[in-house]
């Protein structure tokens, strides 16, 4: 076993994007919050799981502005991602529930150092009743908003230093009572179903000696910026990161080279030209990037129903169903689906914009992207194309794409250990003014500093990284193809979407590392996942080869639901890294060893 259930995923790693599951009981015993694998957790996939950092984080604020016996918070970069939590209150709770629902808003004192090195790190969140939990936990999973572990860290320290201190004038009534009676000792220790569940009420002691009114005098901010974090948090450095980091997605940036060579490249042809990184928005994590998205083109086309195309990422579905008018669902993401689009297109019905993946997770289907084009062309709604599973160097989308998200958290960074997202504006798409006035409008930089420039270290060799997992690949899932034991091998270049896959493909472009198998019956299926000698978890594109039972582990609850799209739940999802191919052969090898044995 490459690391026991509930420990890190990378292994040693403190801000880990996943946590390890390594067998099928344990996926199964995660989803039905079995104590014994519970209490193990480490950490878990940030928007699922409230890293143990920001668990202290929010403990620290209740402590002071908040009744620690009763309420809990959710903490958020900025007061309007805190306002969007708060209104989602409002929506689901009636008017005296919600008078237990404030926003608190955190920020560091002014200072006159003017050349210092400053940082944004204020704080905002919304304290409310714990058993109001489960509606907060549907904004921070959703909306992929939530604070970064990263940003957690520096502001719980920011916190107990002094250095945070509460801000009246966000334009929100908070006049709920609040407690700020100081330092106080906790007694008992987290429950571990608050560990995954929740953010539980007991603490360890702040510091003694912080001023929590921010009034240590003689102690300058930017002195506490560099004793924690050194220069990694300089406003300097990250923002030329984040530069870095736009330029490799708008493509005008193609090669392997460290930040102080990308900074010196200037802007060829990108990915269409006329692309500039001016067009690409960076985000606190890839949800975060299509929550947004759709909230913008709400915002500069009115309130409208959206289309979700293609067997979705979950949370895709639930952000156009929960933020706006509704959604219409195309589960299998067919022809057919077309079919009846253009129909109620030519009934009169009209959308706000089409989102869907390409390809899709989990079965790697491709959606036929030149026709939805014609019909939003002629119909006049948006087009939004997630291509995190495809990536920008496999395929090119963006030409017939209003705007295309991405989760940064894969395979652009790949070490699995920092979140990010971004969205991409097709400068020559109808919808492009309108998007670009509403970005510049409305758009917040809530990538915390230090997450900035940890994607753009992990991303200098994001060119040699697909090469290599692109043949890898190829290999891996034609060694499956050929195998009795297997059902069916779900990758686009064996997919009946291969053509629509295929057009947009790059010159040098693969079919990416993802891929999906499935077995002639449960057994072998588990046989297989549990003989794996790979981390696994939940997380892809990561620069090692990462397993996991993606039905059980994505739709637990629901599995009938995903069944009827051709999403059987025992489903295995293969995320292929760096390893050399001999080895990794030797691994499936093994795997499909212990099926055989199983299924015997």
């Amino acid at each position: 076993m490459l690391q026991d259930a509930g420990g890190t995923v990378p292994p040693n790693t403190d801000h880990a994007v996943s946590v390890s599951l390594p067998t099928w009981k344990d996926n199964v015993a995660y989803e039905e919050g079995e104590p014994w694998l519970i209490n193990k957790m480490q950490c878990g996939y940030p928007r699922f799981f409230v890293h143990p950092i920001i668990q202290e984080l929010a403990k620290e604020v209740v402590l002071r502005h908040g009744k620690p016996d009763t309420e809990t918070v959710m903490l958020f970069p900025s007061p309007n991602t805190a306002r969007v939590c708060y209104s989602f209150f409002l929506s689901r709770l009636s008017g005296a529930e919600s008078q237990n629902v404030r926003i608190v808003d955190l920020a560091p004192p002014p200072h006159t150092e003017t050349d210092s090195p400053t940082v944004t790190s204020r704080l905002s969140g919304v304290i409310f009743p714990k058993e109001y939990f489960p509606i907060a936990k549907q904004v921070w999973q959703h909306t992929g908003s939530g604070v970064s572990s990263r940003r957690g860290e520096f502001c719980l320290g920011a916190l107990r230093d002094g250095y945070l201190q509460e801000k009246k004038d966000i334009g929100l009534e908070t006049t709920a009572p609040r407690i700020c009676k100081g330092p106080r000792r906790y007694q008992g220790k987290d429950s571990a179903t608050e560990l995954v569940r929740g953010i539980g009420s007991q603490s360890t002691a702040p510091n003694p000696s912080a001023a929590p009114n921010g009034s240590q005098e003689g102690r300058e901010y930017a002195q506490f910026i560099e004793e924690r974090f050194g220069r990694n948090l300089s406003t300097s450095l990250s923002q030329q990161a984040k530069l870095a980091v736009r330029k490799r997605i708008a493509g005008v940036l193609t090669a392997d080279v460290d930040l102080s060579e990308a900074l010196q490249k200037t802007a060829g042809v990108g990915r269409v030209a006329g692309l500039s990184e001016s067009d690409v928005y960076a985000f606190p994590t890839g949800m975060n990037a299509i929550f947004s998205t759709h909230q913008m083109l709400l915002s500069s086309r009115g309130a409208m129903k959206s289309v979700c195309f293609g067997f979705p990422y979950i949370d895709t579905l639930k952000t156009l169903e929960k933020w706006g008018p509704g959604c219409l669902f195309y589960g299998h993401g067919s022809s057919e689906d077309l079919d009846d689009l253009e129909s109620r297109l030519n009934n009169d019905e009209r959308f706000l914009a089409l989102f869907t993946e390409f390809p899709g997770n989990p079965l790697l289907k491709s959606p036929d992207l030149r026709r939805i084009r014609a019909l939003a062309d002629k119909y006049d709604f948006a087009v939004v194309v997630d291509e995190t599973v495809g990536n920008f160097l496999n395929v090119n989308v963006l030409p017939y794409a209003d705007v295309v998200v991405s989760s940064l958290t894969k395979i652009f960074s790949g070490d699995s250990n920092v979140m990010g997202g971004s969205a991409v504006l097709n400068p020559h798409a109808r919808h492009y003014q309108a998007l670009k006035e509403t970005f510049s409008r409305e758009y917040e930089d809530n990538l915390w500093a230090e997450d900035a420039v940890f994607l753009e270290r992990n991303s200098r060799d994001f060119v040699s990284r697909i090469e290599k997992i692109n043949t890898t690949t190829e290999e891996i899932t034609e060694m499956l193809r050929n195998s009795s034991l297997v059902k069916q091998v779900y990758y686009p270049k064996y997919s009946q979407s291969k053509p629509f896959y295929d057009a947009f493909r790059t010159p040098n472009g693969g079919y990416g590392g993802l891929f999906s198998v499935t077995f002639h019956s449960t057994a072998a299926a588990a046989a297989f996942f549990d003989a794996l000698e790979v981390l696994k978890g939940p997380s892809l594109g990561t620069n090692f080869t990462l397993g996991s039972p993606y039905t059980l582990l994505a739709h637990y609850s629901e599995l009938d639901w995903a069944k009827s799209f051709g999403v059987e739940f025992d489903l295995v999802r293969i995320s292929v890294g760096l390893e050399d191919i001999p080895d990794l052969r030797g691994r499936i090898q093994k795997a499909l060893d212990a099926a055989a044995s199983a299924q015997a």
